[in-house]
């Protein structure tokens, strides 16, 4: 058998479809069930696959789209796409006629399985002739006439009783379509045919992607002879793979067989580079790691098909900077492309960073025919602590002053070759020895890294001249497995101390002694003495007062014994809860010199130096008895025992003391005091009152309390003229004093009475004016202002006074304007002064007030002032005796009188009562 024509035949005869819906079409279910489209699925094969040769697609239906549907065979030899496509890993040779194996497809969410058994044949060649030569005796002549590339998907046979029975539609196998084809195009890809064609005129199209769906045209059909076409190059990476559906109808339209599905793949070219994620990866790894240290991964990808050669990436390094201390410390995994140590010595303090260039290529890493492509990896060598900190010396020294803190004594400097401002550089101090109290401790200078001894607490030098300290020091980080500390990481510091000048002190300061008061004037107290703590000194204290509030004390400067200079008194002002305190200065005489305060405080003990007075100190009783009474106490400056209880009595002279009076006592503190006879006068008494305190021995005063005798009401309280009359007035002096008061008030109201009076008659006085003399003709308005400074042009010369008054000698009687001047001599006045003194004021005022009124050419003149000459003989009266007033009642009835033109102002002020 021809080889071409034979494999058509095998493609033609290669399985039978063995899922149909009832009515023949493939994609029409009732009812929707996940699951595979067939239980089982077969197809014919050489016995010698090749690696990545597609043998057949396995239909899935999840009832919706879902991508979470995954494929998985039980034989390693082959492998199912997400599209469903089994194809081979690899190079298989099949000894027997067939082999099976199951598919299992499996939800990843939901965990669900569905399961398929697949089926390959094999063919071989006798079997193709032996085939062939069989079905000539039942095929027609014309059937095996067709060319190769014919597929007779429609098949109809003739039953011997000439019943016709169609057979099982024929599963097409794939058609492969090479990308980047350079045509010519279109380039014919397949022929359809149906053996009805004899029969009937056919006409053939295809639907789907790349069809009559985006992209449009990529493929088409002959409707005549049913040859199918590519009409331009096919992009893999594009699209893989197309799915169309052929059609066969009538020249009606009417369907004369089911469509067909065609599988259409684009066989995968290598015309794609590896292209790196990144460009340049980033990495790092600890110096000192072991060979096989993962550092890590780059990746490429290629846009080829992965399943084939095309799309199978190597990894390998190219170069490596710099090539210390070896020129192959890094490899790199060849498929996965993970970078790991594979010589040890990396050491951060000599190489800090490598670069490496990968490169990438497709063909599984043939470099003569793949595509390669490479990328930069910095891996950078990080620090581990393996370096310990070291000393630049063995030892250092030092010097303190006593008595001083936060004083830096020395600087330790140190060295270490890690990474610096890290964990692994940062140097941490401790005192191992030198220092059990605690006088010192390091600190590190963040910048510098030094150790700084600084002083803490204070060192005496009376005590310690010298420390001897021994200090360690070491990272913050924990040294790298296997590094030892350094015999120099220990070092000694030696810290003399110096002597500086103390200022004395008092042992027992705030020191408490216990002294009754009243002591006579320079009584010994005690000797208040400091204590120089330069033993190795010779100095000598003196002392003096610092604060002595009552200036009752004294200081010997020699010794410090403290006398008095004055009684103490334990009731003074400058006492606080018994105790004075006194503050006291010791100075020695070194250079400079020194000095320290004391306090003393002297706590007084109360004796009985203050005798009781007797309050209050005045008060006032009803002249009769048994209405009121008054309450008296003592107040006693001295503290218990001296105080209460007080005993109140009368002194037995005056006799009239104890005859008037009484006093009956109530307790220890308080007693009354009341009359014992049945009525006083009213009046002020001093009554006497013994009050004796209960101190030993006692101390007892007279106290004069001034009782004022009021005669009382009802209620016991004194009335106002009992009052007055206790104060000591008379019934004569109180009679004297209303009678003065009545006629103060008389007085004021006659006063008040002849002001209205005269208001009256000043409202009421007539016009001078007779209302028929009136030669006023009409009301003026002047409602209009100036318009500015454009509008301020006057003659002001009519406002001076003229330099010739020939014109004004020379007037008529009776025609001279009585406003002008006088004409004559003028008295002379005294010139008013310009400035006037400021403390002068008021007279300035006084005198200029003077000068004006008898001045008798200042205006205005006390005469008739005409504004405008109308000729002689007005008949217009003086008016300058007429006077008004804004405040009391004024009748206006008089303007009816003066006629016409008043009798606006006669309707608006003079109707009355009528109005």
């Amino acid at each position: 058998m021809p080889g071409r024509s034979g494999m058509l035949l095998l493609w033609l005869f290669g399985c039978w479809s063995s899922a149909r819906a009832h009515n023949g079409d493939l994609t029409v279910r009732p009812t929707c069930k996940p699951g595979f489209s067939e239980d089982d699925y077969t197809a014919l094969v050489s016995q010698n696959i090749m690696e990545g040769q597609k043998l057949l697609k396995v239909k899935f239906s999840g009832c919706s789209e879902s991508k979470g549907i995954r494929y998985e065979t039980d034989n390693l030899d082959f492998k199912v796409r997400t599209d469903g496509t089994i194809y081979t890993t690899k190079h298989v040779h099949i000894p027997s006629e067939q082999t099976m194996f199951m598919v299992t497809a499996w939800d990843h969410q939901s965990l669900d399985r569905w399961e398929t058994v697949v089926r390959l044949l094999v063919i071989e060649k006798s079997q193709h002739k032996g085939r062939k030569q069989k079905g000539k005796k039942n095929m027609s002549a014309d059937l095996l006439q067709q060319p190769s590339d014919t597929l007779l998907p429609w098949r109809h046979h003739q039953n011997p009783h000439g019943l016709r029975r169609q057979k099982r539609d024929w599963v097409i196998p794939p058609i492969n379509v090479p990308e980047n084809s350079r045509g010519p195009f279109p380039q014919q890809l397949v022929r359809i045919r149906s053996d009805k064609d004899s029969e009937i005129h056919i006409r053939y199209s295809i639907t789907g992607v790349g069809a009559d769906q985006p992209p449009m045209e990529v493929f088409n059909i002959d409707p005549v002879s049913g040859r199918m076409y590519v009409t331009r190059p096919m992009d893999r990476e594009e699209r893989a793979s197309y799915h169309l559906r052929a059609h066969a109808v009538d020249m009606n339209g009417n369907k004369v067989e089911n469509p067909i599905d065609l599988y259409i793949y684009v066989i995968d070219m290598n015309d794609n580079r590896p292209e790196f994620i990144n460009q340049v990866y980033n990495g790092s790894v600890d110096e000192g790691s072991k060979p096989g240290t993962y550092v890590m991964t780059v990746t490429a990808n290629d846009a080829d098909d992965s399943t084939t050669a095309n799309g199978m990436v190597r990894y390998r390094i190219v170069t490596q900077s710099p090539q210390s201390p070896s020129q192959n410390m890094f490899t790199i995994n060849s498929e996965t492309g993970d970078i790991v140590t594979v010589a040890a010595g990396l050491d951060r303090e000599k190489v800090q960073q490598y670069t490496v260039i990968v490169q990438a290529t497709d063909m599984e890493g043939n470099l003569n025919f793949g595509l390669s492509n490479t990328a930069t990896a910095i891996i950078m060598v990080t620090d581990v602590n393996d370096n310990p900190p070291e000393f630049t010396a063995s030892t250092y020294s030092g010097e303190v002053p006593e008595n001083r803190v936060e004083v830096v004594v020395a600087n330790l400097t140190v060295m270490d070759r890690d990474q610096p401002h890290s964990p692994n550089w940062n140097a941490v101090y401790r005192i191992i020895s030198g220092d059990p109290s605690g006088h010192f401790t390091i600190r590190t200078d963040p910048i510098t890294n030094e150790g700084l001894v600084t002083v803490v607490r204070e060192v005496d030098y009376e005590m310690n001249r010298a420390f001897m300290l021994t200090v360690m020091v070491s990272n913050q980080a924990p040294l790298a497995s296997g590094i030892q500390m350094s015999f120099q990481s220990t070092a000694g510091v030696t810290i003399s101390v110096t002597d500086v000048n103390e200022a004395p002190y008092f042992p027992t300061n705030h020191k408490l002694i216990r002294m009754e008061e009243g002591v006579p004037t320079g009584t010994a107290l005690m000797t208040f003495s400091a204590v120089d703590p330069d033993r190795f000194m010779q100095q000598a204290i003196r002392y003096s007062k610092l604060s002595d509030p009552a200036n009752w004390l004294n200081i010997n400067a020699t010794n410090g014994q403290i006398t008095t200079a004055a009684v103490l008194d334990r009731e003074s002002a400058y006492i606080k809860n018994n105790v004075y305190e006194a503050t006291f200065l010791a100075a020695d005489n070194g250079i400079p010199p020194a000095s320290g305060t004391g306090t003393l405080q002297i706590y007084l003990i109360d004796i009985n130096d203050n005798a009781p007075e007797l309050q209050p100190k005045d008060s006032q009783i009803c002249e009769r008895p048994n209405l009121n009474v008054i309450n008296i106490t003592a107040a006693d400056a001295d503290i218990d025992p001296n105080v209460g209880p007080f005993v109140f009595e009368l002194p037995s002279v005056p006799s009239a003391i104890r005859k008037n009076w009484t006093i009956t006592r109530l307790n220890g503190d308080y007693a009354q005091l009341s009359l014992r006879i049945s009525y006083l006068e009213a009046g002020v008494y001093d009554v006497p009152v013994i009050v004796t305190d209960s101190g030993n021995p006692p101390l007892f005063n007279m106290s004069i309390i001034k009782v004022k005798v009021c005669p009382c009401d009802e209620n016991g309280d004194c009335t106002t003229i009992g009052a007055v009359a206790a104060a000591g007035l008379g019934t004569g002096a109180i009679i004297a004093i209303l009678i003065c008061i009545i006629i103060l008030l008389s007085m004021v109201l006659l006063f008040v009475v002849w002001m209205k009076r005269r208001e009256k008659e000043r409202h009421t006085k007539q016009l001078l004016i007779d209302p028929e003399d009136d030669v006023r003709d009409n009301i003026l308005k002047y409602d209009e202002e100036g318009g500015g400074e454009e509008d301020q042009d006057y003659d002001l010369s009519q406002l001076q006074q003229p330099e010739n008054m020939d014109h004004v000698m020379n007037k008529a009687n009776g025609v001279r304007r009585v406003d002008e001047r006088p004409i004559g001599a003028e008295p002379q006045y005294p010139i008013r002064p310009v400035i006037p003194h400021p403390g002068d004021i008021g007279d300035f005022i006084n005198e200029g007030l003077r000068a004006a009124d008898n001045d008798p050419t200042a205006p205005p003149y006390d005469s008739l002032l005409v504004f405008d000459y109308e000729g002689s003989g007005s008949t217009a009266g003086s008016v300058s005796s007429l006077n008004s007033s804004s405040s009391g009642d004024q009748d206006y009835d008089y303007l009816n009188d003066w006629g016409p033109r008043f009798k606006k102002l006669a309707d608006m002020y003079g109707g009355g009562e009528d109005d």
